[in-house]
């Protein structure tokens, strides 16, 4: 029986050869193949193995998750697995963009000034994105270097991306150098997005490292909006800045 998983987490031709490895001890597992690429595993097995114990093989380090199983026997009655919706896996990100705007409304209603509720948007947005990052800042840069071209090349910058996330969330909220935190907003975040945009187009299957390690979020078009939002508001605040 042939299983096929979509794998997150790796990176480079190690990281295959981990997977492979920790994946052949377990007795069921006859041949193991790995796409990095397509981020996907090939697993031939004598019996079906749970998700469970191949996580727990694969910790903590990598993600499995279950894309289809197709008996080579009868390839006519291969068992699909119903994959949870993308509404669903994204339900957590919606939520805090949600909770972010609320704030933002309820900080600003009075004095309706939509600069001011940008800048406590952004710097809100920066200041609890960065605490998830934070919850993981072993796991964090792993995730990140899989779609962001910068820390692909610089390593050591996916490490403080989230303390430059906190960064300027405090210089936005407080309103302490504006047209620098615009800028490095646009130059960063516009990073980001090319390696995102690329991500999709190739249509890979990899994990979103927006909100860290500790939320599992799948890479979609969410992901792209969400760069776009913020990169729009940057953009035309230093417009008006420097016009």
């Amino acid at each position: 029986m042939t299983h096929t998983y979509s794998i997150t987490g790796m990176t480079c031709g190690g990281c295959v050869a981990s997977v492979e490895e920790k994946l052949a001890k377990i007795t069921e597992i006859t041949s193991v193949s790995i796409d990095l690429a397509k981020a996907e595993g090939t697993i031939d097995m004598t019996r079906h193995i749970p998700l469970s114990q191949l996580q727990e093989a694969l910790q903590p380090k990598y993600e499995i998750r279950e894309k289809y199983i197709a008996d080579t026997q009868n390839p006519k009655e291969a068992l699909p697995i119903e994959a949870t919706s993308k509404l669903a896996q994204l339900k957590p990100l919606f939520l805090i963009l949600g909770y972010l705007s609320v704030a933002v409304v309820l900080l600003n209603y009075k004095d309706g000034s939509l600069n001011d509720a940008m800048l406590d948007f952004m710097g809100l947005f920066y200041i609890v994105f960065s605490f998830f990052k934070f919850l993981d800042l072993k796991g964090f840069p792993e995730s990140f270097r899989m779609y962001d071209p910068l820390a692909k090349v610089i390593p050591v910058y996916g490490r403080i991306y989230p303390f430059m996330e906190a960064i300027l969330g405090l210089l936005f909220l407080m309103r302490i150098q504006i047209p620098l935190a615009l800028l490095v907003t646009v130059i960063i975040l516009g990073i980001t997005t090319v390696g995102v945009t690329k991500t999709l187009l190739d249509k890979k299957s990899i994990r979103c490292a927006c909100l860290g390690t500790a939320l599992k979020l799948p890479m979609t078009e969410a992901t792209f909006i969400e760069n776009a939002i913020m990169l729009v508001m940057a953009i035309a605040m230093l417009i008006q800045v420097y016009s």
